[in-house]
Parts: structure tokens; sequence; C-alpha cells
């Protein structure tokens, strides 16, 4: 190969690489977009109230409620709960009330300005009464796990709510029994002056003079009273086959522990407000035989009783003193009606609390036009070795023959 020729051959092969270099690689094809992550629900807060007395005599109870509205709000927050598309986080609001009238309000209005959504509460029928016309006023609605007086909810107010039987189906409930179980012939009856107490009371001597036995003594005390050796000497002389006792516990145990110091005989029932372990504790041996009602199931045959009861003394250390099976409940009854409206807005939600249909840890749960609960069972308890024995439990429909609406309380 002479030389002109192997220049040219050089050059060819130079250009060839220089082409070869210069071309571009296809680029590779785009990766998929990945997709935008979704936003996460908006959280907002609801505020729920709790109203009842947190110190005092009665604060055993009042504590008792509070602590099954702060079990219910854990497992709400615990499970996640969205309402209209928003993520919820609940927080409790608690007040003491401490069982008086004039207090509620003031923490009725309290709550109000809190900007809660809903209210459990009061426990005492004398609390509930005055506080249900400022929750009404601002529309918010107001479920009692405990007050039984009827007016509670005959005043029109369509916030009002509770979940338990009413005096006009427990009163005539403990005069039944005590005429036709008991055979008392002869009863005197006490009460505490109290919207509840008084409210009780008159039910239950409506319906025992209708069906023709007599009252041989009606006295009254008060909620503060713990000495009641004059009232009690007084019946004494009068030979009362049983006594009738509309109260709660800080003055029923001292009374029937005062009964067996000046030897009365008589049988000793009572109503929701006594039939506590507090009850048995204050009135020491004389606590055994006293029988009491209490609206709903034993703890034990509710629904939910064990769970609840379960729960309550993990959490708390204690067992369960009376109403706060109802307090969880009513709070529950509160979020269902929030999702059924998509909205935690009183306004929106208040119209689907009247429409409830719920199985709760105490049993279905649903309400009249007035806000009273449907089909309310009612329990007899009898005190048996330092222990509430239940001895039968019914469901009462309206109120017996003869039987009157209680009164408002005595100032």
């Amino acid at each position: 190969m002479n030389r002109r020729h192997l220049l040219g051959l050089v050059s060819a092969l130079a250009l060839a690489v220089i082409y070869g270099c210069g071309k571009e690689t296809p680029p590779p094809p785009p990766a998929p977009k990945a997709e935008a992550p979704k936003p996460a629900p908006e959280t907002v807060t609801v505020r729920i109230g709790s109203a009842s007395p947190l110190t005092g005599p009665q604060a055993h109870i009042g504590v008792d409620i509070r602590n099954g509205i702060q079990l219910a709000i854990d497992d709400l927050n615990g499970a996640g709960v969205e309402i209209g598309g928003k993520k919820v986080k609940f927080e409790l609001v608690a007040e003491d009330d401490e069982a008086n009238p004039t207090k509620a309000t003031t923490v009725a209005q309290k709550l109000v300005d809190a900007k809660v959504a809903a209210v459990v509460g009061h426990f005492n029928s004398g609390a509930s009464i005055p506080a249900s016309k400022i929750y009404s006023d601002a529309g918010i609605p107001q479920i009692s796990p405990s007050s039984t007086n009827p007016k509670y909810t005959q005043q029109g107010f369509k916030t009002t709510f509770r979940v338990v039987a009413h005096d006009d189906q427990q009163g005539p409930t403990l005069a039944k029994f005590a005429i036709e179980k008991l055979k008392a012939k002869t009863i005197a009856v006490i009460d505490d002056s109290t919207a509840y107490g008084q409210g009780l009371a008159d039910a239950f001597e409506a319906t025992v003079k209708a069906a023709g036995a007599k009252i041989v003594a009606r006295e009254h005390t008060t909620d503060k009273d713990t000495d009641f050796t004059a009232i009690l000497t007084k019946i004494k002389g009068r030979k009362p086959e049983l006594i009738m006792f509309g109260g709660i516990d800080p003055q029923a145990g001292p009374m029937v522990k005062q009964m067996a110091a000046l030897g009365i005989k008589a049988k000793f029932i009572g109503g929701d407000g006594m039939q506590t372990p507090n009850f048995i504790k204050l009135a020491g041996n004389a606590a055994e035989g006293v029988m009491a009602s209490m609206p709903g199931l034993p703890k034990e045959q509710m629904p939910g009783g064990k769970a609840f009861m379960d729960k309550y003394k993990a959490k708390f250390n204690a067992e369960v003193e009376l109403f706060a099976p109802m307090g969880y409940d009513a709070v529950m009854v509160f979020v269902e009606a929030m999702k059924r409206a998509g909205s935690a807005d009183p306004a929106r939600f208040l119209p689907e609390i009247g429409k409830t249909s719920y199985q709760g840890v105490i049993g279905p749960i649903a309400f009249d036009e007035k806000g009273d609960l449907k089909n309310g069972p009612i329990t007899i308890y009898v005190v048996k070795g330092d222990k509430w024995e239940p001895l039968e439990t019914v469901t009462p429909g309206a109120a017996p023959a003869g039987a009157t609406r209680a009164e408002p309380a005595r100032k």
C-alpha cells in the first residue's frame, strides 16, 4: 500500500470515529410519575362537657361519672374517629357543681362559654333542672346519666335527654315492691328536700296510698344533715313496718345506723342515690337487709358490663361506684349523632340525638319525644354480706294509676 492510500485510510477511520462519537444516544424512557400523597384529614378538637359534684359528700358519685366519660373519650381518641371527613380529637372539660343548684347554673354557663359541643350531666336532678335552661338557650345538647326527677324532661327543651328511668317509674316500682313483696301496710316516708329525693318520695307515697297502704309519717330533712335522731324518734312511736328514704348515701348511711341504735326494727328501702358501696361503709353492720332501687340492669348483666368494669378498674384502680356506665354511653350517643349528621356542630347533630338507636354498655338506648329513655329497666337490690345483691329487675311502662308527677323541689 503506497503512502497516499495509507493516509486516505487513516483519514477515513478518523472521520468514522469522530462521526460515531458525535452521534446522540437515545434517552431512556421517562420513569412513571409517583402519585402525590393524599393530604391527611384535617384534625379538629371537639370538647365534651362534664358536670357533677367533684368535691363534698357526693364527690364519690360525681367522680365516678366523670371517670366514665373520660373512658369514652379515651376509647374514641384511640379509635381515630372521623366526622364529616375530619379527624376528631375529643377533649373532656369537667366542672364541679358541688351538687348545688346555684353552682350548677354557674357551671353550665362556664361550659357554654368554653364552647363545648355537648354536656354529660348533671348528677343531681336539683342541678340538672336549672342548668338545663342555660344549655337549651345555647342550643347545646345535655344528657344526664342519673337525674331522675320527671320535671327535667318536662320543660319542653329539645336539648334535654337522660339514659335512666325517671322517678314516675322508679317511685311506683319501689312502692309495688314494698306492698306486693314486702307486704308492708304501715309505712313512714322521709326525703332530703331535694328535687331528686322529694320527687322520688312523692311518687312512692302516691302509689302506696292508691294501693291502700297507710303512710304513718312523712318527714323532711336536708342533703346536708347527718343527725336524724329527732325524726327517727318521732317515727318510732308510729311503729311503721317499713321506712322509705328519698335521698343520697351520705344521709342514708347514718340514718340506718341511728335506726339500729334506737331499736327501730322497720325494714328500710330507698332509691338509686343510696345504692352505692359508700352506703355500706357508712351504715356498717346496720346495712344488712337494706333495699334500694337502681335504674338500669345490674352491672354484671349489662351487655357491656364486664368489659367496662374491667377497663374501669385497670385505668382508675377502683370499682365502678354507680353511674359511670351511663356517663360512658352518653358520650357515645353524642358521637354517633355527630357521625350521622357529619358534623360536631350542636345545631347540626342535635336533631339526630332524638333518632338514636344505640346498643350501649347499659343496653339498648332510644329516646321518646321528651328525651326520656325508652323501656328503661329498674333493679331492686338488697345488702347481703356487705354487698349489694340484685333481687329483681322490672321494665315499667306508664306510671301506675294513682301515681302523681313529682312537685318541684322545695326551696
